[in-house]
C-alpha cells in the first residue's frame, strides 16, 4: 500500500498546491488559465509526439484498447443517463449531460501524469492511442446526442449533423493534440529517430506536462463549485469513480490485453470528470451546477478511489 501511497498520493499533492495557490491569493487564477493553455498547447502536444515517435507496440491493438475503454464509457453513460431521467426525473439534456460527467475521464491533465507515474513507459503508449481517437469519438457522442435531445424537447432548433460534423472537424484539425500525435505517429512510421539536441530539448518539454497539467487543474478547480444538483452529482460521481473503471477493467480481462495496457485504461478511466462536461454545459446551456459540481466531487473523492484502483491492479 505504500508504493500505491508513492504513486497517486503525489497526483493529487500537486492538485491540491494549484488549488492552495489561487485560493490564498498567492497567484492570480488568470496564471492558471496561463499554464493550461502551455501544458495543452505545448507540453503535452510534445510529450504525445515524443510517445508515439519512440514506442514499442509490442504486438499489442490498439483496436483492442479501443474496444475496452469505450464498452466501459458505453455501459457508464447508458447507466448515468438512466439514472438522471428516469432516477431523477430529468429532461433528456440533463440526462446527455449526465452521461457525459460520468464518461469524460480527464484523460490529459490527470491521466497522463498518473499513468506516467503509476505504469511507465508502456503505459504511456496505451493512453496515448486511447487518446488518438477519446476526444474526437466523446465530443462527436456528447454533441449528437445533445442535438437529438434538444431536437426531441424542442428547446431550440437543432443544427444540421452535416454542419455539426463539418464545425466538429474544423476544431480537431487544430487541435494541438491531435497534431502531435499525427506528428509521432509521421516519425514512428518513418523511423525517424529522435537524437542530439532535439532529443534532449523534446525530452525536456515533455517531462513538464505532468506536474505542469496538474498545478494547473488545481488552480482551475476553484470556478468549479459544488452548487444545486448536489444528489445527482453525488450519483454521477460514484458512477465515474467507480462503474466506469470497474466496466474497463472486465472489458480489458475479458479481450485479454496486458497486465501494463489494462492498468493504463483502468487508471485513465479512474480518474475524476474533465473540464469537457462543463464546455459541454457552457455550449448548449443546460447543466452547468451539475457538470462543476461533478468536477469538484470526483476531484475530492478521486484521491481514494484511485488509490483503490492502483492497489487492485497492483
Amino acid at each position: 500500500m505504500s508504493d500505491v501511497a508513492l504513486n497517486v498520493l503525489p497526483v493529487f499533492a500537486l492538485i491540491l498546491l494549484g488549488w492552495t495557490l489561487v485560493r490564498t491569493g498567492y497567484l492570480r487564477e488568470e496564471l492558471g488559465e496561463g499554464l493550461g493553455d502551455f501544458v495543452f498547447r505545448v507540453a503535452v502536444p510534445v510529450l504525445l509526439f515524443r510517445t508515439i515517435a519512440e514506442a514499442d507496440f509490442a504486438g499489442e491493438s490498439p483496436l483492442r484498447i479501443w474496444v475496452a475503454y469505450f464498452a466501459g464509457v458505453a455501459v457508464t453513460w447508458t447507466v448515468a443517463h438512466l439514472t438522471a431521467t428516469l432516477g431523477f426525473k430529468r429532461d433528456r439534456r440533463m440526462g446527455v449531460l449526465a452521461g457525459v460527467s460520468a464518461a469524460f475521464a480527464n484523460t490529459v491533465f490527470i491521466g497522463l501524469p498518473l499513468v506516467s507515474r503509476v505504469v511507465g513507459e508502456d503505459g504511456l503508449v496505451a493512453i496515448s492511442v486511447l487518446l488518438s481517437v477519446h476526444l474526437p469519438v466523446m465530443m462527436i457522442a456528447g454533441t449528437v446526442l445533445m442535438e437529438r435531445a434538444e431536437r426531441k424537447d424542442g428547446t431550440r432548433p437543432p443544427q444540421s449533423f452535416a454542419a455539426l460534423l463539418l464545425g466538429i472537424v474544423r476544431n480537431l484539425v487544430r487541435n494541438p493534440l491531435v497534431i502531435g500525435l499525427f506528428v509521432g505517429a509521421l516519425f514512428h512510421v518513418g523511423g525517424v529517430p529522435l537524437k542530439g539536441p532535439v532529443k534532449v530539448m523534446v525530452d525536456q518539454v515533455a517531462a513538464m506536462a505532468g506536474p505542469a497539467a496538474l498545478i494547473s487543474i488545481g488552480m482551475a478547480l476553484n470556478r468549479y463549485k459544488v452548487g444545486g444538483n448536489a444528489g445527482i452529482a453525488l450519483a454521477m460521481t460514484a458512477l465515474k469513480l467507480v462503474l466506469l473503471p470497474g466496466s474497463v477493467y472486465v472489458a480489458c480481462r475479458l479481450l485479454g490485453l496486458s497486465p501494463q495496457w489494462t492498468a493504463a485504461m483502468v487508471l485513465t478511466s479512474s480518474v475524476p470528470t474533465g473540464v469537457n462536461a462543463w464546455l459541454l454545459a457552457n455550449h448548449f446551456g443546460v447543466g452547468h451546477a451539475l457538470a462543476s459540481s461533478t468536477i469538484t466531487m470526483t476531484t475530492a473523492f478521486g484521491v481514494f478511489t484511485v488509490s483503490f484502483w492502483a492497489w487492485l491492479l497492483g
